[in-house]
């Protein structure tokens, strides 16, 4: 019986699901461009700052405590650019990413999770990109240019 849930309050068998993991990643905008970690862990590859959101946290504080894990900065969130689901977006299991950019000043330092950092732009990204992080900077870039023609 371990394998089954029980209602609390009517003492049946409740059907369990599997439900997607929610995380944020930071697009952490400087001066020289945008910052990015490279990962220690699996999935291997240069990667936005991010992670899971912690039980009992908002989406935003998640971001800001990511973000100052793995980079030591302190980032001021400018706003929630997106969110990404496709089921297959982690290999190693089936999350939900919602995509702030944020702003920040002082000396990126690689900590956590972090092997290595770097300030990257749109013509010197790594060609090893984790989880979907090409296709959500491929966005990003794409909105800054949409931005300046308007």
């Amino acid at each position: 019986m371990k394998d089954q849930l029980l209602c609390p309050h009517c003492g049946k068998i409740v059907k369990t699901y599997r439900n997607p993991f929610p995380t944020v990643d930071i697009i952490i905008e400087m001066d020289e461009g945008i910052v990015l970690i490279k990962r220690k862990n699996p999935p291997f590859g240069w990667a936005m700052p991010g992670g899971f959101v912690d039980y009992g946290e908002s989406l935003q504080a998640s971001a800001v405590r990511e973000a100052k894990e793995e980079t030591s900065l302190d980032v001021t969130l400018v706003s929630e650019f997106g969110t990404y689901s496709e089921p297959d977006r982690d290999p190693r299991m089936h999350t939900i990413t919602v995509v702030f950019i944020a702003k920040a000043q002082g000396e990126p330092l690689a900590a956590d999770d972090a092997a290595e950092i770097g300030i990257f732009n749109k013509d010197t990204l790594p060609e090893k990109l984790a989880f979907d992080h090409g296709k959500i900077l491929q966005d990003y870039f794409a909105s800054l240019i949409s931005s300046k023609t308007k």
